[in-house]
C-alpha cells in the first residue's frame, strides 16, 4: 500500500510538473497573439507529446483536437480560445486538487487522465434498476475497438455509460442488454461529479424487450436542458450529456435539422444535414429519441417510434456545423494577444462581468479565465430556439412488410446485393409498405439505381413522399398515389406528376381502356414537349391497333427525332396500315429478287437522293448512327438499307422469298449483307416473330455486336428449344453459354441450371489436374458464378453443395459451397415475405 501511495504520489509530481509546462504555453499563445503562432499539426502535437510524457493523456486527446478545427473551421479562433480556457481551468483545478470535493476531484482527474482501477469502482455502491439500452456506437481506432453503450434506468432515471475496449476485432467482453433490451441489474459508477460511466454488475435476471420508456414532464426539451446545466454545473469539463426527449418531432429547418415539442420549443442537432433515418420514423409524429446534447447541438443515438427502439446513426463530430460559443469580443483579443490588446470583459454578460471584474492577474491569464468563465455561462445558460412543426405524413393502409422481410430488405440495400431486384420482384404483387424507418434508406437507393426506382418508391409510399418533399435531393422522386391505388376517374397524377408517374397513369388507363389512354394523349399532345413526348407515344405500344394509326401518322410530322422514330417503330406494327404498305412498295423497288437455278439472289439498288416521303417515314442519312463503311468512308446507302428493311414488314420477305430459312440463305452483295441482317434481326425483335429469330440466330448476325444480337434473338425462341440449346454445348463454349444465359429467363429451368453447374464442377478438376493453370480458376469465372447465384433454382442448392464435397481443390470447392449458401440465402428470403 506504501508503496501504490508513493507511486501516485510520484504521478501527481509528474502531471502537475507537465500541466505547469502546459499553463505557461497556453498563456505565451494568447500573449503573442493566436495569429502569430504556430498552428501545425506538428506545434500541436510537440506538447500533446509533452503531456504523454507527464502523464496526462486525456490532455493530450484535447490537444490533438485542435488544429483540425484550425483548418476546417472558420470561426476557429473562438474554438481555440474555448479549448485553451477549459484546459486552463482544469490545470488550475489540479493545482488546488486537495481543496475541491471528493467528487470533483475525481472528475479533474478523469479528465486529465489519471487511470482508475476497476476494482476501485466496483467498491462503489451498486445501483440497481432495469436498464434500458437506448443507444450503442462502436468506433474503430488504429484497430482498437471502442463500444458506447447508454443505459437508462427505469426506475431511478438515471444515466450510465458502459465504455469497452477490444483489440483486433469488435469482440467485447461485456455482454450488456442489446439495443432496445432491458435488463434488472447492477451497475457501479465511477467516482465523479456528474456520475455517468458506470461498469456492468451482477444481472438479476435475463434481458428482455421493452416497448416505452418513462415519460417526462409536458415540457421534455426544457426539463432534459435543466438536467444539463446541472451536470455542467458539477463538472464544468463535461463534452456531451445524454438526453431522453420524449414526444418530440424531428423537423427539417433551413439551417439543418432540429427536435422539436408540441409547443414548437426546438433543439438543433449537430449536424448540419437533418437526420433523415429519423425523419422517415417520425414522419411528423411525436416520437421518443435518444441523444447526446454537445456544444454543437445535439447528436442522435436512437429513436423509439411504434414500441420499437431504431439506431439512427448519427456519425457528425460535436460542434459539426454550429458556431461557436465563446465571445467574439475575446476571441478577437486572443488573435491579436494581450501584449497587443487588453482584455474587454466589460461587454460580457452582466454575471460574467462581474465575476472576471474581481480577477486581478496577468492579462493573458484574465482573457483564457474571462474566456472561461464566459463558455461555461453560454453552455449552462443555452436555451431551445423555436421552430414550426409540419404536418405529419398521411397514413398508409397498406400491410407493414413482415419484420424478417424488412430486415432483409435493409440488408441487400446496405451490400448493394444482386438479390435485391429477385426481392422486389417478388414483394411487388403483395404490396408492401416498408418500416417508416426504412424510408430514407429506401429514398437514397432510388436516387441513385433508376433500374428499381419504382419498385422501392411504392415500399416507402405515403411516408417516402413525405420525406422526399422535404429533402431538396428526392423532390425528383416524388410520387402521387404510391401508397394507394389511385381512383380510376382521377387524374392527378397525369396532370401534375412527374414523367414516371405520368406514364404509369397512361399504362394502367391504357391497359383498362385503350380508346381513353389514346384520347388523354391526344389531349395534351399539342403542348407536350421534350423527351417525354416520345415517351408518352411509347406506351401505345401495349394494346396498339388500327385505331391508333392517325394519331401515329400526324407524329410523324412532329418537330422531334425521338418522336417521329417512336411513331414509325409503331407504325411499323401495323401490317394494315398505310406505312406498311409504303414500306412495302418500297423494299420491292429497292430490293429486287432474282431467282437463279440454286440459289436466289438480292440485287440491291438504294437511290442517291431520297424523296420527301422516304424522309418522312424514317429513312435517314445519319450514317453514324449504325458506323458502315464503305469505300474508306461513311455507307450512306448501307444505312438506308437498314431503315427500310427494319420498318418493313417481314411478311413481306415471307412472300417474296418464301421462307425465312431461305432469306437467310439468299446470295447478297458484300456491301449490303449486313444492314440487310441487321434490318431483318430488327424487325424481327419488333414483331417476336420466333420463326424469323431460329433462322436468324442459326444463320449467325455479321455484327460486331452479334452476341447481344444473338442474345435477343435467342430470347424469343421457346423455352425448349432455349434449354436444348445450351444443353448442346459443351465447356468449350462457356462463353456463349454466359452471354445466353440472361435470356433463359429466371430462375434457369433445372436441366440448364444442372449442366452449368457440371461445366463449372468439370473447371474445379481440371484446376486440380493443373494447379494454377490459367481460366481453370474460380476467379476467371467469377461472371458466371455471380449469375448462378442469382439465377439458379433453390434445389440446385444440394447440388452445389454436393460438388462442394467433390472438389479437391479449395478454392473451387469454397466457391461451390458460396454458391450453395447463396441459393440457401435467395430462398430464404423469399418465404420471408409470406
Amino acid at each position: 500500500m506504501a508503496r501504490q501511495s508513493a507511486a501516485a504520489e510520484q504521478r501527481r509530481v509528474r502531471v502537475s510538473a507537465g500541466l505547469a509546462e502546459l499553463d505557461i504555453w497556453l498563456a505565451d499563445q494568447v500573449r503573442t497573439g493566436l495569429a502569430q503562432s504556430d498552428r501545425s499539426f506538428g506545434a500541436f502535437e510537440t506538447m500533446a507529446a509533452r503531456m504523454v510524457d507527464a502523464q496526462a493523456p486525456g490532455v493530450a486527446a484535447i490537444l490533438r483536437q485542435v488544429p483540425v478545427a484550425v483548418i476546417t473551421r472558420s470561426d476557429w479562433p473562438q474554438v481555440v480560445l474555448d479549448r485553451y480556457a477549459r484546459l486552463h481551468l482544469l490545470v488550475t483545478a489540479h493545482r488546488r486538487l486537495d481543496e475541491l470535493p471528493a467528487a470533483l476531484a475525481s472528475s479533474v482527474r478523469t479528465h486529465i487522465g489519471y487511470p482508475t482501477k476497476t476494482d476501485a469502482v466496483r467498491v462503489e455502491p451498486a445501483v440497481r434498476d432495469h436498464w434500458m439500452t437506448l443507444g450503442i456506437r462502436v468506433t474503430e481506432d488504429e484497430r482498437l475497438y471502442t463500444r458506447r453503450t447508454w443505459l437508462y434506468g427505469r426506475r431511478s432515471g438515471r444515466w450510465a455509460l458502459l465504455i469497452d475496449h477490444s483489440f483486433g476485432s469488435p469482440g467485447f467482453a461485456v455482454e450488456a442488454p442489446a439495443l432496445g433490451m432491458m435488463a434488472d441489474a447492477d451497475v457501479h459508477f465511477y467516482p465523479a461529479a456528474a456520475p455517468l460511466r458506470a461498469l456492468w454488475g451482477a444481472a438479476h435476471g435475463g434481458a428482455e424487450p421493452f416497448t416505452t420508456v418513462p415519460r417526462d414532464t409536458d415540457a421534455a426539451i426544457v426539463a432534459a436542458m435543466d438536467r444539463y446545466a446541472d451536470a455542467l454545473g458539477a463538472d464544468p469539463w463535461l463534452g456531451a450529456w445524454p438526453m431522453l426527449l420524449t414526444d418530440v418531432v424531428p423537423v427539417a429547418g433551413e439551417q439543418g435539422g432540429y427536435l422539436a415539442g408540441s409547443d414548437g420549443t426546438a433543439l438543433p442537432l449537430a449536424a448540419a444535414e437533418p437526420a433523415w433515418r429519423m425523419l422517415g420514423a417520425s414522419g411528423g409524429h411525436p416520437v421518443t429519441v435518444t441523444a447526446e446534447w454537445t456544444d454543437g447541438g445535439l447528436l442522435p443515438l436512437s429513436v423509439l417510434s411504434s414500441g420499437e427502439v431504431v439506431d439512427v446513426g448519427a456519425v457528425a463530430g460535436a460542434g459539426a456545423g454550429r458556431a461557436a460559443i465563446v465571445s467574439e469580443d475575446l476571441a478577437s483579443t486572443a488573435l491579436l494577444g494581450t501584449a497587443r490588446r487588453a482584455p474587454q470583459t466589460g461587454m460580457l454578460p452582466a454575471p460574467v462581468a462581474a465575476t472576471a471584474s474581481r480577477l486581478d492577474t496577468d492579462p493573458a491569464l484574465l482573457l483564457l479565465e474571462s474566456a472561461a468563465l464566459d463558455v461555461a455561462f453560454a453552455r449552462a445558460g443555452a436555451l431551445p430556439g423555436s421552430i414550426t412543426v409540419p404536418e405529419p405524413a398521411a397514413d398508409d393502409p397498406r400491410p407493414m412488410l413482415p419484420r424478417a422481410a424488412a430486415e432483409r430488405l435493409a440488408q441487400l440495400l446496405r451490400d448493394r446485393s444482386h438479390f435485391l431486384p429477385e426481392w422486389l420482384g417478388a414483394a411487388e404483387p403483395l404490396d408492401y409498405r416498408a418500416p417508416d424507418t426504412l424510408c430514407a434508406q429506401l429514398l437514397e437507393y432510388a436516387a441513385g439505381h433508376a433500374d428499381v426506382r419504382e419498385p422501392l418508391l411504392r415500399l416507402a409510399g405515403a411516408r417516402g413522399r413525405w420525406l422526399a418533399a422535404r429533402n431538396p435531393a428526392w423532390h425528383a422522386l416524388i410520387r402521387h398515389g404510391t401508397a394507394e391505388s389511385e381512383p380510376a376517374d382521377s387524374d392527378d397524377a397525369w396532370r401534375f406528376g412527374h414523367p414516371p408517374e405520368r406514364m404509369d397513369w397512361l399504362a394502367a388507363l391504357r391497359r383498362r381502356d385503350p380508346a381513353a389512354a389514346r384520347a388523354a394523349l391526344l389531349a395534351v399532345w399539342p403542348s407536350e414537349s421534350g423527351p417525354l413526348k416520345a415517351e408518352l407515344l411509347a406506351v401505345l405500344r401495349s394494346g396498339i391497333s388500327s385505331e391508333d394509326e392517325s394519331l401515329f401518322e400526324s407524329a410523324l410530322d412532329d418537330r422531334r427525332g425521338d418522336v417521329r422514330r417512336t411513331a414509325a417503330g409503331l407504325l411499323r406494327l401495323l401490317p394494315d396500315s398505310a406505312f406498311a404498305r409504303r414500306m412495302t412498295e418500297r423494299a420491292g423497288a429497292w430490293v429486287r429478287v432474282r431467282r437463279r437455278a440454286l440459289h436466289t439472289q438480292l440485287d440491291v439498288g438504294i437511290p442517291d437522293e431520297l424523296d420527301d416521303d422516304a424522309i418522312r417515314d424514317g429513312i435517314t442519312d445519319r450514317t453514324g448512327e449504325f458506323g458502315y463503311r464503305w469505300a474508306g468512308g461513311p455507307d450512306v446507302a448501307a444505312a438506308r438499307l437498314r431503315h427500310l428493311v427494319a420498318a418493313t414488314p417481314l411478311a413481306h420477305w415471307d412472300a417474296a422469298l418464301g421462307s425465312p430459312q431461305r432469306a437467310t440463305a439468299a446470295t447478297i452483295e458484300d456491301r449490303f449483307r449486313q444492314p440487310m441482317f441487321d434490318g431483318w434481326v430488327d424487325a424481327a425483335l419488333a414483331e417476336r416473330d420466333p420463326r424469323w429469330a431460329r433462322a436468324l440466330f442459326d444463320a449467325g448476325v455479321p455484327s460486331d455486336l452479334a452476341m447481344l444480337r444473338r442474345r435477343e434473338l435467342f430470347g424469343l425462341l421457346p423455352l425448349a428449344d432455349r434449354t436444348q440449346h445450351v444443353l448442346r454445348l459443351d465447356g468449350a463454349w462457356l462463353s456463349e453459354i454466359e452471354a445466353l444465359l440472361p435470356a433463359i429467363g429466371h430462375p434457369w429451368p433445372q436441366p440448364v441450371a444442372r449442366h452449368v453447374l457440371l461445366l463449372l464442377h468439370e473447371r474445379a478438376r481440371a484446376a486440380e489436374r493443373r494447379p494454377g493453370a490459367h481460366g481453370t480458376t474460380p476467379a476467371a469465372h467469377r461472371s458466371l458464378l455471380t449469375a448462378a447465384s442469382v439465377h439458379l433454382p433453390p434445389a440446385a442448392a444440394h447440388t452445389a453443395l454436393t460438388v462442394a464435397r467433390r472438389c479437391a481443390d479449395p478454392a473451387w470447392a469454397a466457391a461451390f459451397d458460396r454458391l450453395a449458401a447463396d441459393i440457401t440465402t435467395r430462398s430464404t428470403m423469399l418465404e420471408e415475405l409470406q
